[in-house]
């Protein structure tokens, strides 16, 4: 609990992901806090994928116009 995370699940259109702070893992169910404030609830059935993310924020630079 606690770390920074980032998860993929499986959702009916395909696969959904959502990084933020794992606040909890309960009875099949990860929560995790997100950025802006919202939460994700994740059913453990339908998880492909998570891992902590070590490192701070990650910023997009390059490529972009100015």
């Amino acid at each position: 609990m606690g770390k920074r995370v980032t998860t993929r699940r499986r959702v009916p259109e395909g696969f959904r992901d959502a990084v933020g702070e794992l606040e909890s893992w309960r009875d099949g169910v990860l929560a995790v806090r997100k950025r802006d404030g919202s939460l994700v609830e994740i059913a453990e059935e339908t998880l492909v994928a998570a891992r902590i993310v070590t490192g701070g924020p990650r910023t997009r630079t390059g490529g972009l116009p100015g």
